[in-house]
């Protein structure tokens, strides 16, 4: 039988030091792009949070988060989230999330940020269905053009997640009272792209320069920056993805009904 997933806070050097080593394993980031180990240490002792999911003592997972402010009031930004290869489709992931909102309600913080590429269709999936978050900001190239082979060396396009943790909408997800809607007022579509052998939900083939496929992911990235962008300014939010036939369906509403 599998054992039991714990999550609790790291605080010492060694975790720290743990977690530095799961980077590499999780995303393969070259060593000038690896997250040291004191931002860690700086995310422990400024507010932040720092824990870790573990099978038995062997550390699998983590995610670190720092203070910010938005109009004189904290919340949180979710900076790194990652599980081990070994461990994922196990609901790893999720029980970080839950940790990580019920140790932010303890301490008076009702807001948790965070960015994902808006082409990681099972990112967007557990994020707004599965968390009852939502996005009204499309940041275009966020980092940059980097080294990582996670960012496949195109513009580093994010979507802003606004978690807002005590709200119903997040409590009926975390609940699983939600479903993916059958409607929405607006509708981003993402095609289904078969490239190098993978598809549909979880866009991230190694791309080469100049390629079809890098053309491909190019192409449909502007054309979804253009449309967030268009959407998010007349003052509508991505509240939930559907999966098609054809594809992937971001469900936009006007923000004020959330």
């Amino acid at each position: 039988m599998p054992r039991e997933i714990t999550i609790r806070p790291l605080h010492s050097l060694d975790e720290f030091h743990r977690c530095v080593q799961l980077t590499r394993e999780i995303w393969g980031d070259s060593e000038l792009e690896t997250e040291p180990t004191t931002t860690f240490v700086i995310a422990d002792q400024t507010g932040g949070q720092v824990l870790g999911a573990f099978d038995g003592d062997a550390l699998i997972g983590f995610t670190k988060a720092f203070v910010g402010i938005h109009n004189h009031t904290p919340y949180l930004h979710s900076h790194m989230a990652g599980v081990l290869p070994s461990h994922r489709d196990r609901g790893v992931g999720r029980q970080l999330k839950l940790f990580q909102r019920e140790d932010a309600l303890r301490r008076g913080i009702r807001l948790i940020e965070w960015t994902f590429d808006p082409l990681e269709t099972k990112n967007a999936h557990f994020n707004l269905n599965r968390l009852g978050a939502i996005c009204r900001r499309y940041i275009p190239s966020f980092y940059g053009i980097t080294t990582s082979p996670l960012h496949r060396g195109i513009p580093t396009d994010r979507l802003l997640v606004e978690w807002h943790l005590d709200s119903p909408r997040v409590i009926a997800a975390i609940q699983n009272l939600t479903r993916e809607p059958a409607s929405a007022p607006a509708v981003i579509h993402l095609p289904t792209l078969v490239l190098q052998g993978e598809s549909a939900r979880s866009l991230r083939p190694p791309l080469a320069g100049g390629s079809p496929a890098a053309s491909s992911i190019i192409d449909l990235q502007s054309r979804i920056r253009s449309e967030f962008t268009q959407w998010f300014s007349k003052g509508y939010a991505a509240t939930a993805i559907r999966f098609t036939p054809s594809g992937s369906d971001y469900c936009l509403s006007p923000w004020s009904d959330f």
